[in-house]
């Protein structure tokens, strides 16, 4: 009997490998903007910094970008998403990230803002609020 493939982090009820894979796989990829800012959220859970990097619009992009080992990423809820759709510029998506760093639960609440260059949707800046 196969073994069941994981759920994907990012809470869509998808299997990981028919969900945030190929868009890790091939940054640039995200047909929307909520389903870039999943995909950032998985990478976030998967430590893929690289990625975090290549999806982050270059006018606020860091230099570097350090992970904390510490915390681990348990839960995604997404909240709205306003435009962000293929035929969209821009978009914007609310979420509540939940974790736990050092053993303490904690939450993340941003409003992110999402920029399309060519076919590519990038992250531009969130606005958050951090709840340990």
């Amino acid at each position: 009997m196969a073994e069941p493939r994981p759920a994907c982090p990012c809470g869509s009820g998808q299997t990981y490998d028919d969900c945030c894979r190929p868009l890790h796989r091939d940054p640039g990829s995200a047909p929307t903007a909520e389903a870039l800012m999943r995909s950032r959220y998985s990478a976030f859970v998967k430590g893929l910094a690289s990625y975090l990097l290549h999806t982050w619009h270059p006018a606020t992009q860091p230099p570097s970008l350090q992970l904390d080992e510490r915390v681990e990423w348990t839960g995604l809820e997404v909240l709205a998403a306003q435009a962000g759709g293929p035929g969209d510029r821009r978009g914007m998506v609310e979420f509540v990230a939940h974790f736990t760093r050092d053993g303490q639960p904690g939450s993340l609440h941003e409003i992110s803002r999402f920029r399309r260059q060519g076919d590519t949707w990038l992250y531009v800046r969130g606005r958050a609020r951090w709840r340990a």
